[in-house]
């Protein structure tokens, strides 16, 4: 048992994260029956999909599971609301003020867990009460910080800060790069690519297809005038790009933006107009496979790895 492990009562400090348009209950569930913990992306969800998520989610797993929360979508007191009202014991804030939400949610007997990608917000986290933080890299797919600091450097600099349990993302897709990321001083970790490309991934199977066909320098952090979010380059990417050699305003980002771009790209698989958010790690993702073995691979690994530490000093 460590620090994640006894925080929500599983056995790997294995986290998968909420990703929009592919974290539904049937991922999750997967990930908590493994020994990981499962969270539901409500991002991508209307209110009542996710009051259903949940309640799937309950069938299909008697282990714990929980919910990612992007702090700045529309609903957010209606699904604060179904949160409560379910009984979920997890949940995961982003994208927004710890304050906010914290205080209420630990009222109600949940456990709080806030992702950030400083060691200003970490803090600032912690001050807020919440029980654990999750320190998110740049390499990391989708939305991402503004500070555009790699989860290597950005791990020690977070712990070095606070005393709550510290949990590593972005850029971790292995039981090496999981070893590696606690040995810089995080708790557990958590992992969303790979998680992506899994049979229970909600996602359509050409984006699933097109993550294990990702080679190094595939993926680029951009929008930053919008929220910073990392992509694959494909044509809707390559059309970003077109627009910015002409100076654009915040407006004429946002109008090709358009809406739903997401949910076309990684749900409903158009891989041409579509944006597809994806991690630097993809790179190493090479098969698309059973959210059971990702995480029995990713521990077996992990063992391996230390093994090699104790054994031979390397």
């Amino acid at each position: 048992m460590n620090k994640i492990t006894s925080l929500f009562n599983i056995k790997y400090p294995i986290i998968q994260g909420g990703m929009i348009w592919n974290s539904g209950y049937k991922l999750a569930s997967a990930v908590s029956n493994a020994g990981g913990l499962g969270l539901i992306g409500a991002g991508s969800m209307y209110p009542e999909v996710l009051r259903e998520h949940i309640q799937k989610c309950k069938k299909a797993t008697d282990k714990p599971f929980g919910v990612n929360v992007p702090m700045l979508y529309p609903n957010i007191e209606e699904i604060i609301k179904i949160i409560v009202d379910e009984g979920v014991k997890i949940v995961f804030t982003s994208a927004g003020n710890p304050k906010t939400w914290t205080s209420f949610l630990k009222e109600n007997g949940i456990t709080v867990v806030h992702v950030v990608s400083s060691s200003v917000f970490a803090l600032k986290a912690q001050d807020a009460g919440v029980d654990a933080v999750v320190a998110e890299g740049f390499e990391a797919g989708g939305h991402n910080g503004r500070e555009e600091t790699t989860t290597f450097t950005l791990i020690p600099m977070v712990k070095d800060k606070i005393s709550i349990p510290l949990i590593a993302a972005g850029g971790i897709a292995t039981g090496r790069g999981m070893l590696a990321a606690m040995a810089l001083g995080a708790d557990g970790v958590q992992v969303g690519s790979r998680f992506a490309a899994s049979f229970e991934s909600s996602s359509h199977q050409n984006f699933k297809e097109t993550i294990i066909g990702v080679q190094e320098g595939d993926t680029q952090l951009t929008l930053k005038e919008l929220a910073p979010v990392r992509l694959i380059k494909n044509k809707f990417y390559k059309d970003v790009q077109e627009l910015y050699e002409k100076c654009p305003t915040k407006e004429e980002l946002a109008t090709l933006l358009g809406r739903a771009r997401a949910k076309r790209g990684m749900f409903e698989g158009d891989l041409t107009e579509g944006e597809l958010e994806i991690g630097q790690i993809a790179g190493l993702i090479k098969e698309i496979l059973p959210a059971e073995d990702i995480v029995n691979e990713m521990i077996a690994e992990f063992e391996h790895a230390k093994l090699e530490v104790v054994t031979f000093g390397f």
